[in-house]
């Protein structure tokens, strides 16, 4: 399994719209794409503008295939322009523990 962490900072104000296009995205991808596992939005405690995507993908491909999307791209059209800085980690997965 393959994964990414997205750190998402946002421009001042743009939480709402942030969420707004986010949150669908995150929903469909995990209930229409077979190949992404999890996607979690996570907001920051100490810092409400900044955001944690959390997102275990089959492999690469899948991920390549979630950025071909309809949701993905209605997505980045509206959060493209409200992110002040963004960074994103990849990883292999080597254990997944849900939770009870």
């Amino acid at each position: 399994m393959y994964s990414i962490i997205v750190k998402t900072k946002l421009k001042p104000g743009t939480t709402d719209a942030f969420l707004a296009a986010m949150l669908p995205n995150a929903a469909a991808s995990v209930r229409d794409e077979p190949g992404c596992l999890t996607f979690d939005v996570l907001q920051d405690k100490a810092d409400p503008e900044l955001f944690w995507l959390y997102e275990i993908y089959q492999d690469e491909a899948a991920l390549a295939e979630h950025k071909l999307t309809p949701h993905y791209k209605a997505s980045r059209a509206v959060v493209t322009d409200l992110i002040a800085e963004q960074s994103v980690i990849r990883a292999d997965v080597l254990a997944v523990n849900p939770g009870r």
